[in-house]
C-alpha cells in the first residue's frame, strides 16, 4: 500500500509533497515554455522544407496539406509564444497540441510506409516525455491516448503481419516512455525546489527571516520599473539607543530586540508589502500602490505603538522605540537607492526630535 501511495505520489507531484509542487509549478512552465518556443521554431523549419519538398516528390506530396497545416500552425504557435505570458496555461495546452501534432505527424510517416513498421512513432514516444515538465499523468494520458489513435490508424491500413509488430513495439514504449517522463520530471522538478531554496537562503537575513538588504533592493527596482507602478510609500525605521542595549544587556538581548522587531513587522505587513531587513538595527516597508500620507502617519503611529507594546527587554520598565523616516514616490524615482536616500534623511530628522519620532521626506 505504501509503494502504492508512493508511485501516485511521482504520478501526480513528481515524488514530491503537494505544497512544494505548487510552489515550482510556475518554474516548471516557465521553463516548458523556454524550451517548446525554441522548439517550435524548429517544427517550422522542418514542416516547411517537408511542404516545399513536397510540392517535387511524389511520395511525399501524399501528406502535402497536412505540412502546410503543420507549418502554418507552428507560425502561428510562435507568434502566441511571444504574446503569452510563460507561466500561462494556455501555453500549456499549446504544448500539449504540438506533441498531438508529431505524434500524428508520425502516424502519417508509418502509412506512407504500411509495410514496414513503425519507428518514428517510437521515437516519439521514448523523445517528447522527455522534454515536458508537467504533473506526470497528463502526460499518461497523452501517450496512451496517442498510442491508442496510432493502433487504430495503423490497424486499419497495415498488413496484420506488421501491425501486430507495431502493436508489440508500441505497448511496451508507451509504458517506457511514461516512466521516462517521471523519472525526467522527479529529476527537473527537485532542481527546481534546490535552486529555490538556494535563492531563498541567499534573500534571506538569518536573524529575522525577513527579506535581506540584497533582496529587498532588487524587488523594489522591479516594482520601480514597472511601467504600471507610480506610487508607492517607503518607511525607514531603526531602534532608538540599540547600542546603548547592547551595551546594557549584551547583544543576546540585542539580537532577541532585532527578532522580535522583525517577527511584530512580518505579522502586521501581510499584503504583499516589501519588508525585510536592510542590516544592524534597520529595517525597511515599501508598501506599493499608494500615496496617502495620512494613512503613511497612521501606520507609523500603529508600527511605533507596536513595538513598544510588542518588543520586550529584562527591564520591563524600559520600552523599545523606533525611529521612523519615510518617503513617498510618485514614479519619480528611477531606482531603489533615490528612494532610499529621501527616506534616510528623514529617518535621521526624526531620530533627532525626540518628540517626534516619524519624519516624511519634504514634510513634517
Amino acid at each position: 500500500m505504501r509503494k502504492l501511495r508512493k508511485l501516485c505520489n511521482y504520478f501526480c507531484y513528481c515524488g514530491i509533497g503537494k505544497d512544494e509542487y505548487s510552489v515550482v509549478k510556475k518554474d516548471a512552465y516557465v521553463s516548458n515554455f523556454v524550451i517548446w518556443r525554441i522548439l517550435h521554431f524548429l517544427m517550422a523549419a522542418a514542416f516547411g522544407s517537408l511542404f516545399l519538398a513536397s510540392i517535387f516528390n511524389g511520395m511525399l506530396r501524399k501528406n502535402e496539406i497536412f505540412y502546410l497545416f503543420s507549418f502554418i500552425y507552428s507560425v502561428v504557435s510562435i507568434f502566441l509564444f511571444f504574446i503569452l505570458k510563460k507561466d500561462s496555461l494556455i501555453a500549456q495546452f499549446l504544448i500539449y497540441l504540438s506533441i498531438s501534432l508529431l505524434f500524428v505527424f508520425a502516424c502519417f510517416i508509418s502509412q506512407n510506409n504500411s509495410n514496414i513498421p513503425a519507428t518514428t512513432f517510437i521515437v516519439f514516444l521514448v523523445i517528447t516525455p522527455m522534454l515536458m515538465i508537467d504533473k506526470p499523468f497528463f502526460m499518461a494520458i497523452e501517450l496512451c491516448a496517442a498510442s491508442g489513435m496510432f493502433l487504430f490508424w495503423m490497424h486499419c491500413i497495415k498488413p496484420y503481419d506488421v501491425w501486430r509488430i507495431d502493436f508489440i513495439n508500441v505497448i511496451p514504449f508507451t509504458i517506457i516512455g511514461i516512466f521516462l517522463n517521471i523519472i525526467s520530471n522527479s529529476v527537473r522538478i527537485r532542481e527546481f525546489v534546490l535552486t529555490r531554496k538556494i535563492n531563498i537562503q541567499k534573500d534571506t537575513d538569518e536573524l529575522t527571516g525577513l527579506k535581506n538588504k540584497g533582496a529587498l533592493t532588487r524587488h523594489i527596482n522591479e516594482f520601480l520599473s514597472s511601467e504600471n507602478s507610480d506610487r508607492g510609500i517607503i518607511f525607514m525605521m531603526d531602534v532608538d539607543r540599540f547600542k546603548s542595549i547592547n551595551d546594557t544587556y549584551g547583544h543576546d538581548i540585542g539580537d532577541s530586540v532585532i527578532c522580535q522587531l522583525g517577527t511584530f513587522l512580518a505579522g502586521k505587513f501581510t499584503n504583499g508589502e516589501i519588508l525585510g531587513r536592510f542590516g544592524g538595527d534597520e529595517f525597511i516597508v515599501f508598501i506599493k500602490d499608494t500615496d496617502d500620507l495620512d494613512a503613511a502617519k497612521k501606520i507609523a503611529d500603529e508600527i511605533i505603538q507596536g513595538v513598544s507594546e510588542n518588543v520586550s527587554l529584562p527591564d520591563s520598565n524600559e520600552k523599545v522605540k523606533v525611529s521612523i523616516g519615510a518617503a513617498v514616490y510618485k514614479g519619480l524615482e528611477n531606482n531603489y537607492s533615490e528612494i532610499f536616500k529621501k527616506a534616510d534623511v528623514a529617518l535621521y530628522k526624526a531620530k533627532a526630535d525626540a518628540n517626534n519620532r516619524l519624519c516624511v521626506y519634504g514634510g513634517s
